[in-house]
């Protein structure tokens, strides 16, 4: 149907329409194919583009037929067909042009007309060009001009806005925020060091809170970073608890898999626990489930100074999926936020 319907349009009103369709298309297709890497979306592209060319080149022969109309004119302006009118004899002619003092009539200038022919074929062939230079340009654009989009951006740290630091953080020497930890941790390099690093952050979360059953006096800051395979939960505790104490804390506990090393000249020990689950029901009732065990966390804990004067920063690693990345992440976590965690001063 569609086909009938550019049919019946004139030719001066059909070609330039289809030359724009397939230009506009040709450029679009061989665009997405460059980016894409697809070779099926770049055949259908060079072949709308060698559509276009015949287009242009049928444009540019109908252009030139019009200027250079083939039938004869003769002195009055009307028309001669040439091929109807008797042909005089060689002798009356060569006569009638003794006559008239003219020549035989210079005949059809065969070179120029292959000339032109070249010539529109060549102009076809620089509209592909320009057309595929066009792909280019919207194929590189995209890098060195500003995206306007609206597509989400990966989450970052807070933008610094700063809250009111509780007094633990002021009876504390030298604490570490929040929103330190998280320019620390660096979300944007956080994925590569976990091993997924075509990931981004899809939340960042970082707050200045105190350690449980402290009554306020320990200060805790901590940083959680979610990606689609990992979480990374970041924090410093300030309290008087060594690393060999923390270690007989958890061998009395339930954690798994308890291993003591040395990170960065501190003492550290890693460890396994199952993280908590927790429904809650937003309905009429607003009430929640039981408490669950969740996936399986690991931690590592790192002492806030070589001396192991009492205090850690833990970093622990969890997926909803239950599996986890290997003790070197966390390791080479620790090596990047720990020089930005000042130590404990000497008491």
């Amino acid at each position: 149907m569609l086909g009938f319907l550019l049919r019946l349009l004139p030719f001066w009103v059909r070609e330039p329409l289809l030359i724009a369709v397939g230009s506009v298309l040709g450029v679009r297709i061989m665009y997405l194919a460059v980016r894409d890497h697809d070779r099926v979306a770049a055949g259908l592209g060079v072949v709308f583009l060698v559509f276009t060319a015949i287009r242009v080149y049928a444009v540019i022969r109908a252009l030139r037929a019009r200027r250079n109309p083939i039938p004869a004119t003769s002195a009055n302006g009307v028309a001669v067909d040439t091929a109807a009118q008797p042909q005089p004899q060689p002798q009356a002619q060569a006569q009638a042009q003794a006559q008239a003092g003219t020549g035989p009539r210079p005949g059809p200038d065969t070179p120029k007309k292959k000339e032109e022919e070249h010539n529109a074929w060549g102009q076809a062939f620089a509209a592909v060009a320009v057309f595929g230079a066009l792909a280019v340009a919207l194929w590189v654009a995209p890098r060195f001009l500003p995206s306007d989009d609206n597509s989400p951006q990966p989450a970052s740290c807070s933008d610094g806005t700063h809250e009111k630091l509780p007094k633990a953080y002021k009876d504390t020497p030298r604490p570490v925020t929040g929103e330190e930890l998280c320019k620390a941790l660096n979300p944007s390099d956080l994925a590569k060091l976990l091993g997924t690093p075509g990931e981004t952050a899809t939340t960042v979360s970082s707050t200045n809170n105190t350690a449980p059953l402290t009554d306020g006096k320990v200060a805790q800051p901590e940083v959680e970073v979610t990606f689609d395979t990992y979480t990374v939960n970041v924090s410093a505790t300030y309290n008087e608890l060594s690393t060999d104490q923390y270690v007989k804390l958890m061998k009395f506990g339930d954690e798994k898999d308890i291993k003591t090393l040395t990170v960065l000249g501190r003492p550290a020990v890693l460890s396994s626990d199952h993280t908590m689950k927790l429904e809650i029901n937003l309905g009429s009732g607003g009430s929640g489930g039981p408490v669950e065990e969740g996936p399986l966390a690991r931690t590592l804990s790192v002492a806030l100074d070589r001396n192991d004067r009492g205090g850690y920063c833990e970093i622990t690693v969890w997926s909803t999926s239950g599996a986890l990345p290997n003790d070197s992440a966390l390791l080479d976590i620790a090596e990047k936020v720990l020089p930005e965690i000042p130590e404990r001063p000497v008491r």
